[in-house]
């Protein structure tokens, strides 16, 4: 269980430093332009180090449903809403709101057991959970409102 929270906690920071580098790239490069580079380099290295160690046992995908094959077009359309969204918001606000849109999406797939996930029962708790880091964000983003006004 340790392991797991901290692999977490290492991917929430990777993924909050990609979407930094990510929005500088686009920041001279353009939205699709920086899609391809990002998801062509992470392709390279996930190929690369896949037959580093794993060798051709990378390519065995036994009983896997047809339809993940398209996830890698999901990554699409998360790197062009993320670098958007980060342009149009700031980095901290959007990725505050990405985060909790996946832990909302998330608690509604696990409950429902959607997409051969066991299903998770629902509970108010959950929700209330979700609800407070929703919360979390208006105070933060209401405090910076607050201070922008306050030093003009």
């Amino acid at each position: 269980m340790m392991l797991g929270l901290v692999l977490a906690v290492i991917a929430g920071a990777l993924v909050s430093l990609q979407n930094i580098f990510n929005s500088k790239v686009n920041e001279r490069a353009g939205s699709w332009a920086t899609t391809t580079l990002v998801l062509g380099m992470g392709f390279l290295a996930s190929l690369t180090f896949g037959l580093i160690f794993e060798g051709k046992d990378m390519f065995n995908l036994h009983n896997m449903q047809p339809w993940y094959w398209f996830c890698g077009l999901i990554g699409v359309g998360v790197v062009i809403c993320m670098v958007q969204g980060m342009k149009l918001l700031s980095p901290t606000y959007a990725i505050a709101i990405v985060l909790t849109s996946q832990l909302g999406f998330a608690l509604l797939w696990d409950s429902l057991g959607w997409l051969g996930l066991e299903k998770v029962p629902f509970t108010f708790s959950k929700l209330i959970g979700v609800l407070v880091i929703v919360g979390g964000i208006y105070v933060f983003k209401l405090g910076g409102a607050r201070e922008k006004q306050e030093s003009v």
